[in-house]
């Protein structure tokens, strides 16, 4: 197995690998199940079946019959203040810069939009693929494929970074090569996303 990568470009999750959302997601789906007279869930129970997985699913999978727009328009944006930037964040996406970059994650376009303009990182990615602009998310490899295509490059030369095993599911099913977090079921596991360029080498 090599020991260092040279791709034509960088798939990223953003919950868990780019920011620490869970507590606002964990939060604000809690609020909705009190809004909708629901049994609240624990923060064990949400990482456990709930954490990896679309909103649209979760929501379905909760019960509660709201759009993925209007939950983060009324719950989510509650708590996007408690969204965190990983301190190494805007350290290793600069580090990184000449690799084409792109966002994959199961979070809606609304919700994705609050956190990117929260942290003014977006400039950092090419292009952005979001759980509604596709038919299924994650472990699906869907949003791989769009994104590739919009970066046009191989997706066999691509390396994708995630934290669940959806997503690494994702990116085995599309036939890249995957680095989890804390994650041991991808081809490279590191930490922390700081340790991402001892895997990955720098562009000339």
């Amino acid at each position: 197995m090599k020991t260092s990568l040279s791709p034509q470009a960088l798939l990223f999750d953003m919950d868990g690998v780019l920011v620490d959302s869970l507590d606002s997601w964990w939060k604000s789906l809690n609020d909705a199940l009190r809004k909708f007279k629901h049994k609240t869930i624990s923060k064990d129970q949400f990482i456990e079946e709930y954490w990896g997985f679309s909103l649209q699913e979760n929501l379905e999978k909760l019960e509660i019959e709201m759009k993925n727009q209007e939950f983060c328009n009324y719950f989510y944006k509650k708590y996007v203040d408690n969204v965190k930037l990983f301190s190494d964040t805007k350290y290793i996406l600069r580090k990184l810069e000449l690799f084409p970059k792109a966002i994959i994650t199961n979070t809606p376009a609304k919700c994705t939009k609050q956190i990117l303009e929260k942290f003014d990182i977006k400039h950092y990615f090419d292009v952005v693929i979001t759980s509604d602009q596709i038919k299924e998310g994650k472990p699906n490899p869907e949003m791989v494929f769009k994104a590739c295509k919009k970066l046009g490059v191989d997706v066999k030369q691509v390396v994708l970074i995630g934290d669940t095993k959806n997503d690494v599911k994702a990116g085995r099913a599309a036939g890249c090569i995957t680095i989890g977090i804390q994650t041991s079921s991808a081809d490279f596991v590191i930490g922390h996303i700081s340790k991402l360029d001892q895997i990955i080498n720098k562009k000339n």
